[in-house]
């Protein structure tokens, strides 16, 4: 009588360990995916906060533009006679491109709005009845009110994709990974105070009729988990609002 053989043969341990793998394989998938997708997340939220970051700040001090209190005549010392073509132009926005690189340069003559480095310039005045002068620097006087003036500049480049803000002859990167920015100017149809806004132009032709400025900044990841994510805001110039 012949003995019938237990256990696992060959061909059994074959078609387990094939099972165990295509398992094995399925629990790495769902691993790798979640991980990818946790990675992914991650990336849309910096971007989204480098976007909020950077657009929060612009906003805050282009809406100071023009700020220069109860001021309408100033009259510049010695060390401010640039002052007064930057009262003229408070807001400018220049691009230039060559070859294939562009930079865009952003300056905004602001009231001081918080900052806790020396001005550019101060207006001394009473707003009565003495002359209104400006000075460059941190400036006071007996019986004055000091307004502090600041000339802001941001700097977008499309190689190294970062916008800089610029003091003095320093730059320091602000957010990175900005595959494109741009500036657009709300115009009113004339200077009155109270015009609305007609149109948005990139060239505005008079500084004088700018009402609000609309920024656009296209984000993309370094690493191309997620598509490139583009942010939108608009500013108002409240010294420039009814």
């Amino acid at each position: 009588m012949r003995k019938h053989c237990a256990g696992f043969g060959l061909i059994e341990l074959m078609v387990a360990i094939l099972l165990g793998l295509i398992i094995l394989l399925g629990v790495l998938q769902i691993f790798v995916s979640a991980k990818n997708t946790y990675l992914a997340q991650n990336a849309s939220a910096a971007m989204q906060e480098d976007a909020r970051y950077a657009l929060s700040k612009m906003v805050q001090e282009i809406r100071m533009v023009g700020m220069f209190g109860c001021v309408e005549t100033v009259t510049p010392d010695a060390t401010a006679a640039d002052f007064i073509a930057a009262q003229v132009s408070p807001i400018t926005y220049v691009t230039t491109t060559v070859g294939t690189v562009t930079t865009g340069t952003l300056t905004l003559i602001t009231g001081d709005v918080g900052s806790s480095t020396t001005p550019t310039w101060t207006i001394l005045t009473d707003c009565v009845t003495s002359p209104s002068t400006v000075s460059a620097g941190a400036k006071t006087a007996t019986g004055m009110i000091a307004l502090p003036i600041r000339k802001v500049i941001y700097t977008y480049n499309s190689t190294t994709q970062q916008l800089l803000t610029v003091s003095g002859t320093t730059q320091s990167v602000l957010i990175s990974n900005v595959a494109a920015m741009s500036v657009l100017f709300g115009m009113a149809a004339d200077t009155s105070v109270g015009s609305p806004i007609t149109s948005y132009t990139a060239t505005p032709a008079s500084a004088a009729n700018i009402r609000s400025v609309r920024i656009t900044l296209t984000l993309s990841d370094p690493n191309g988990r997620v598509a490139n994510q583009t942010f939108n805001v608009v500013a108002a110039i409240r010294n420039r609002l009814p």
